[in-house]
């Protein structure tokens, strides 16, 4: 099963790709994951990523996909996989396009986990953090017994700069602009189920094994 799910921060991409590394004994595959993995292995393509990055300069988009074409290589792919924040956007799209095919691989489905703006950025800001353990807690939908204590430790509970709205909206606001045209892009190819990403956690599962199961 060959996989890539798109959705805005926060919408739960990381949640359902556990379920299906489980469910079909695939790996998920994070940009930024094997990026550090390269560069720390050295592999040919994290020895030009660093390059980039010692200088403090964006790792181009060629760099990138060859360092994805690296991981896709390697024996845990062999029954599939789950990319989880790449493609990012429409250039990175046609380059994995034109990488698969190299491979002899084709996509099986992208699922798309559509989220109201509103309500995602309701989630993302109740979102709390223990100072002390690290223990994460949702001030609507997972309280601590006593507001801003953690239950596990006695620790303050904070919000983090990343769970700030100003933060979020930017984030959003980017994924707009770079990333959501991959819906058509995907859309057209044939290739597209949008998931209702507002479900519970779930039921989000159910309907993107109900697409699977379709394909």
């Amino acid at each position: 099963m060959k996989l890539i799910l798109l959705g805005p921060p926060g919408a739960g991409k990381g949640t359902q790709a556990q379920m299906l590394m489980e469910k079909f004994s695939i790996p998920q595959i994070s940009t930024g994951d094997i990026l550090r993995s390269a560069v720390k292995n050295a592999t040919p393509m994290g020895v030009k990523a660093r390059e980039y990055m010692d200088a403090g300069a964006l790792v181009p988009d060629d760099v990138v996909v060859g360092i994805v074409r690296e991981r896709l290589q390697q024996a845990d792919c062999a029954n599939g996989f789950i990319l989880d924040g790449f493609p990012r956007t429409v250039p990175q799209a046609d380059a994995l396009k034109d990488t698969l095919s190299e491979l002899s691989l084709e996509l099986d489905a992208v699922i798309s986990l559509e989220v109201d703006t509103e309500a995602l950025v309701a989630r993302l800001t109740g979102r709390r953090t223990c100072s002390t353990c690290g223990k994460g807690y949702h001030v609507d939908f997972d309280p601590p017994s006593k507001e801003g204590v953690c239950d596990a430790c006695g620790g303050n509970l904070v919000q983090r700069d990343d769970d700030r709205e100003e933060t979020i909206r930017k984030r959003l606001e980017v994924y707009r602009e770079q990333t959501a045209p991959l819906v058509d892009y995907y859309l057209r190819g044939g290739l597209l189920a949008e998931v209702d990403g507002m479900a519970g956690i779930d039921e989000v599962g159910r309907q993107i094994l109900s697409v699977l199961g379709a394909r």
